[in-house]
């Protein structure tokens, strides 16, 4: 039972379990499938992404974004916490990475005719989703409300 916040009335959030159950597979799998991407940027720096934002005319500083929207905000989906507004920061990520690496393969087809964009494109649909949807009832964040 959870309070609402308008009124003192109880409110009963009733979540089947299969989808509390495909809304965890969902964060462990973007989450856990996002998170390699940013420890290779540790490992690795992040030099490549400092050419590409003053290549485009924005401050080299913002690079280290990558680090927030890679590992942070992924962290952060795995666990529960923050949902919400860590997808969105994933989306983002992944909304400057198609601007900044891929954007002149919008509108093509890769060698086995997939779309060109179509790994960070569904990392950017996949985080949107979950913005939506929310955590799930398997989450840290879930208990208070607000973490969701």
């Amino acid at each position: 039972m959870f309070k609402s916040k308008k009124s003192s009335d109880d409110v009963t959030i009733d979540e089947p379990i299969s989808s509390s159950l495909g809304l965890l597979l969902l964060r462990l799998v973007v989450g856990g499938m996002m998170l390699p991407h940013g420890i290779h940027k540790i490992l690795s720096g992040i030099g490549g992404i400092t050419g590409m934002l003053t290549a485009n005319g924005l401050p080299s500083v913002l690079a280290y974004g990558v680090y927030v929207g890679e590992v942070t905000a992924p962290i952060l989906l795995i666990l529960g916490v923050f949902t919400r507004l860590s997808s969105l920061v994933l989306a983002f990520t992944m909304a400057m990475a198609i601007y900044l690496a891929h954007r002149s393969d919008v509108f093509s087809l890769g060698e086995h005719g997939q779309w060109a964009v179509e790994t960070p494109m569904m990392y950017l649909l996949l985080a949107l989703v979950i913005s939506l949807l929310g955590p799930g009832n398997f989450a840290l964040g879930k208990k208070t409300g607000i973490l969701g």
